[in-house]
């Protein structure tokens, strides 16, 4: 039986489930994960526990579709889990000063929360994958992919993680509406990206094109020279966390 108290309804009718420390710092840590990824993992741990001993707000939910929030992946897009970042956050970290943290799917729902939101003093990409839809997903398919897709049926595209992403029309579509790469934002806090030199799944690049999206005079990329995708090792969180609390503590 689920409880009650970690689940939040969106006004898409969603029951997200999150996990939310409460402390009496100004500051809060939104952490955003990645595609077919949940709450449970190392990095949300790691940030949690580091909230925790630094006594700062922290706020983690599974998207829609994801993890024991309700809703179906194939049936969910960037367009749902934008709204649910927003309602969420405006609820939980409610007059507080925001760090928002994307893991790769997460930093493209990050970024377009900077639009949204007023009180953001931090952005930490890991791995950011924005934009990833269009130029990952829907411009590498074979034509007989698209079909599939736009016929309104779920395409099974391999993954490294799972055994494969089922991938629907309301991915695509609700990706295609939340485009960023084109669009340009000044943003008057500190901008991290941490990307692995070893990430088989999101090229660098996207690290560097975010950069210039979102606009800084304090702005870093931060490369990790043994890193993968996922950025879970013990040298790549403590090294998060250690710029985490920079930020929080300027």
């Amino acid at each position: 039986m689920k409880n009650k108290k970690n689940y939040f309804l969106t006004s898409n009718k969603q029951s997200i489930h999150f996990t939310f420390f409460k402390a009496k710092s100004k500051i809060g840590v939104l952490f955003l994960h990645g595609l077919m990824s949940d709450i449970s993992g190392k990095k949300v741990k790691f940030i949690k526990l580091l909230c925790k001993k630094n006594k700062l707000n922290f706020l983690a939910f599974d998207f829609s579709g994801h993890g024991k929030s309700s809703g179906i992946f194939e049936k969910q897009g960037i367009h749902d889990w934008i709204l649910e970042a927003k309602e969420i956050t405006n609820s939980k970290l409610k007059n507080k000063k925001i760090i928002i943290i994307g893991s790769s799917c997460g930093g493209w729902i990050g970024a377009k929360l900077i639009w949204k939101l007023k009180n953001i003093i931090g952005f930490i990409g890991i791995s950011a994958a924005p934009d990833f839809t269009k130029y990952l997903m829907w411009n590498t398919f074979s034509k007989k992919a698209k079909q599939i897709i736009s016929s309104g049926k779920i395409y099974k595209l391999k993954s490294d993680y799972d055994s494969y992403y089922p991938i629907g029309k309301s991915l695509i579509e609700g990706g295609k509406k939340n485009l960023i790469l084109h669009l340009k934002k000044n943003c008057n806090f500190p901008l991290r990206f941490f990307h692995g030199l070893k990430d088989n799944v999101v090229p660098i690049e996207y690290s560097y094109k975010l950069s210039k999206t979102l606009y800084s005079k304090d702005s870093l990329i931060l490369l990790q020279e043994k890193g993968d995708h996922s950025l879970s090792s013990s040298d790549d969180l403590k090294r998060i966390g250690k710029v985490l609390l920079r930020i929080a503590k300027s």
